[in-house]
């Protein structure tokens, strides 16, 4: 007696960030920022840990400038800036100016909630998703459903960057 299994296609929705290129992107604009003529004698570096980008330099002025070179370097290595949380411009020691940006890693229980309500909105037959931590599996009927999913996710803005992997047949 054979038994079939029929599974049914699926793919995975993340939001990760490739800490490599963050790092790669931090140490060009640290390198810019050391032999730029407007960034002279300010002390201005960015600091990076697992979890946030910390900019310090002697004035807001030159933070805001910092912060447009640590962005320029981000895109031409293809990190999406939604994966950063952007802090406010805060007074540390001395008079100087301090920003953090928090790394955005994962989707939250609220834009799952987001995703999954759009993805259902689309009303496609036989397509339905769920999370899974902090990632949503999508399953549908029929491949074509599926790529329409991923179509429309990407035309949409959830203000954060996603990525579709794990497709199966």
């Amino acid at each position: 007696m054979r038994r079939y299994c029929f599974a049914m296609p699926t793919f995975d929705a993340v939001s990760e960030v490739d800490m490599q290129e963050v790092r790669n992107a931090v140490d060009q604009a640290n390198r810019e920022a050391s032999t730029r003529f407007d960034f002279k004698g300010t002390d201005s570096a960015i600091e990076i840990t697992d979890t946030e980008l910390v900019l310090s330099s002697s004035t807001e002025d030159r933070i805001r400038a910092l912060y447009q070179v640590l962005q320029e370097k981000l895109v031409r290595r293809e990190v999406s800036l939604k994966s950063f949380d952007v802090g406010k411009i805060e007074e540390a020691s001395r008079g100087a100016a301090r920003q953090r940006l928090t790394i955005r890693a994962g989707i939250s229980s609220d834009h799952a909630k987001k995703i999954n309500k759009f993805i259902k909105d689309l009303a496609l037959k036989g397509v339905s998703s769920q999370t899974q931590g902090d990632q949503l599996r999508v399953t549908g009927k029929k491949r074509d459903d599926l790529q329409a999913v991923i179509a429309a996710c990407k035309a949409e803005d959830f203000g954060i960057p996603l990525q579709f992997n794990n497709f199966r047949d």
